[in-house]
């Protein structure tokens, strides 16, 4: 595979993405490079969150009913979706990676990696 190019516009993405712990939508993301790049598209901000997903650079977490969520921290960790308002947590829980090897007792191949999102009610729309 050829070398990325450079890009200033997918690099704000990406540092916007690091500061942000609520994981944006890309019309969130979009709203927020417009201030930096007030010509910047919409398709340029939903192509280089494809592209940065795509190439592991930050993770790409679908809600279900609501639109995609988009997170900077890219080390393993737990998801919580609430069904009622999509919005996605991180969940601060002990380690589940013995899951790979449950899983990998009835399937035949290598399982290296694994998501989990927790789905329910949060404590915003409880209330």
């Amino acid at each position: 595979m050829a070398a990325l190019k450079y890009s200033r516009q997918r690099e704000s993405i990406k540092n916007f993405l690091m500061t942000r712990l609520d994981h944006p939508t890309a019309d969130t993301v979009y709203a927020n490079i417009r201030k930096i790049y007030p010509h910047i598209s919409l398709g340029t901000v939903y192509r280089n969150l494809s592209l940065l997903a795509s190439i592991g650079e930050i993770n790409k977490i679908t809600t279900g009913d609501g639109a995609d969520r988009f997170d900077g921290n890219v080390k393993p960790h737990n998801h919580f979706v609430c069904n009622t308002c999509h919005k996605v947590f991180d969940l601060d829980m002990e380690n589940i990676d013995y899951i790979k090897s449950i899983a990998n007792k009835n399937f035949d191949g290598k399982i290296e990696n694994y998501v989990t999102n927790f789905y329910g009610i949060c404590s915003y729309c409880m209330k």
